[in-house]
C-alpha cells in the first residue's frame, strides 16, 4: 500500500538527497542539486541577496517524489522577465509588491521544467502548494517553463506571458561549413569575414571543458565577467567561489572558451551544456578585438554543438543580432498569479495586448530568415 504524499518547504537543499533530486531534474544541468547548492552555499542566491530559498518538496515516506524550486524575492533583479512596471504600480497604490514568490533558476534565462514530478497529480499538488504559499505575499511567478507545463499552470489559474529568445537548432550538420552552406549568401559571407578578422588580429581560441579548466582560468574568466557588468554600470551577481564550485561539482557540463593573443588570455566566454543543449551564459574581454564577441560567444559554441551532436544552442536573453548567425526566434513562457484582484485584472489585460505585439514581432522576424529558401 502506498504511503500518503506529504509536502515540505525547505530553505536548505542539503536536507534533500542529491541523487533523488537529480533523478527528478532529468538532464538539465541548471536544475541539478549541484547547481542550486553552488548558488546558495557561495552566497550568490541567498536571503542576503534577495533570493531566499523556499523549495517545495513532495515526499512519499522518506522518498522524494516531486519538487518546485521556489524563492522568496525582495526585488526583481536577475530574472529576465520584467515586472518592474507591475511593482511600481503596486507601490504607487500604497501596496507592497515585495516580497513575491518566484520559481526560476537564478540569474539564468534558461528554459526547463519547474514542476519536477513525473505525474500530473504530483505536479498539481506542487502548484496548489505554491499558490497557497503565495497567499501570504503579493504574487507567484514561474519563469521559462516548457509550453506544456505553462498550459498546466494556466489550468491552475495562472496568467501566461509569452516572450522571445533566439535558439539555434542542429540539423545534423557534419561541419561548420556544412551549416554555413544552409545560409543565404550574404549571411554566409558576413560570418566568414567576421571569423577571418579575428584570425588576422592574431587571436586563437581554446575550448576547455570540466577539469581542463584551471583555477587561473577561472580567475581570468571572473575578471572578464566583472568587466562586462561594470561596462553596463551593473553589479555582478556571481562570484569566483560559485564558478570554481561549478567546475568542481559539474565538470561534465561546463565549457570555457578562452581567447589568446601573443600567449596571453584576452577574453573568455562560459557556456553550460548537456547532451541535448548548449546554453550561452557569460562573456567578457580585457581588450577590444573586432568580432571577437561573435567568435567566442556564437561560432565556437556552434562548432562545439556540431562536433558533439548537441541538438540545440540557447543563446540567452535578447539579441536580434543572433538571427543573422542562424539563431531563430523561439517562444518562451512565464506564468503569473497576483493576489490583488484588481491588479490581476489589469495585468491580464496588459498581457493580452502584449501578446498581440509579440505575435507581430514573430511575423516580422520570419521575414528575415538567414537560411536559404528551399
Amino acid at each position: 500500500m502506498r504511503e500518503r504524499l506529504t509536502l515540505r518547504v525547505v530553505a536548505d537543499l542539503g536536507e534533500v538527497p542529491a541523487g533523488e533530486w537529480n533523478a527528478l531534474a532529468g538532464g538539465n544541468p541548471f536544475l541539478r542539486h549541484e547547481f542550486f547548492s553552488a548558488l546558495h552555499e557561495t552566497g550568490c542566491a541567498s536571503e542576503r541577496t534577495g533570493w531566499a530559498p523556499r523549495f517545495i518538496t513532495l515526499w512519499e515516506g522518506g522518498r522524494l517524489r516531486g519538487a518546485l524550486p521556489l524563492y522568496l524575492k525582495s526585488h526583481s533583479y536577475g530574472e529576465y522577465v520584467f515586472d518592474w512596471a507591475w511593482a511600481d504600480a503596486y507601490e504607487r497604490s500604497g501596496l507592497a509588491y515585495y516580497p513575491k514568490l518566484l520559481s526560476a533558476v537564478p540569474f539564468s534565462p534558461v528554459s526547463g521544467a519547474r514542476l519536477l514530478a513525473a505525474d500530473r497529480a504530483a505536479r498539481d499538488r506542487l502548484v496548489a502548494a505554491a499558490l497557497e504559499l503565495a497567499r501570504g505575499v503579493s504574487s507567484l511567478h514561474v519563469l521559462f517553463p516548457p509550453e506544456a507545463e505553462a498550459r498546466e499552470l494556466a489550468h491552475a489559474g495562472l496568467m501566461l506571458r509569452r516572450g522571445v529568445q533566439f535558439h539555434w537548432i542542429n540539423a545534423g550538420y557534419a561541419s561548420f561549413d556544412d551549416f554555413l552552406a544552409t545560409l543565404t549568401h550574404d549571411k554566409r559571407k558576413k560570418i566568414r569575414q567576421e571569423r577571418r578578422r579575428v584570425r588576422e588580429a592574431g587571436v586563437t581560441l581554446v575550448r576547455k571543458t570540466g577539469r581542463e579548466i584551471t583555477h587561473e582560468d577561472w580567475k581570468f574568466f571572473v575578471r572578464c565577467y566583472n568587466l562586462t557588468y561594470r561596462a553596463h554600470h551593473s553589479t555582478p551577481y556571481l562570484n569566483l567561489a560559485f564558478f570554481t564550485r561549478l567546475g568542481e561539482t559539474l565538470p561534465d557540463h561546463v565549457l570555457l572558451i578562452m581567447a589568446e593573443r601573443e600567449g596571453r588570455p584576452i577574453a573568455a566566454a562560459l557556456d553550460i551544456f548537456s547532451d541535448a543543449a548548449l546554453y550561452g551564459r557569460y562573456w567578457g574581454a580585457v581588450e577590444h578585438v573586432p568580432c571577437l564577441h561573435f567568435e567566442a560567444c556564437y561560432y565556437q559554441g556552434l562548432e562545439f554543438c556540431i562536433e558533439r551532436g548537441i541538438r540545440a544552442f540557447e543563446g540567452g536573453a535578447q539579441g536580434e543580432h543572433k538571427l543573422a548567425r542562424g539563431f531563430l526566434p523561439t517562444p518562451t513562457w512565464s506564468a503569473h498569479w497576483l493576489r490583488h484582484p484588481q491588479f490581476a485584472d489589469a495585468v491580464e489585460k496588459f498581457l493580452a495586448r502584449e501578446s498581440k505585439g509579440v505575435e507581430r514581432y514573430f511575423d516580422e522576424l520570419a521575414e528575415h530568415s538567414p537560411f536559404r529558401a528551399e
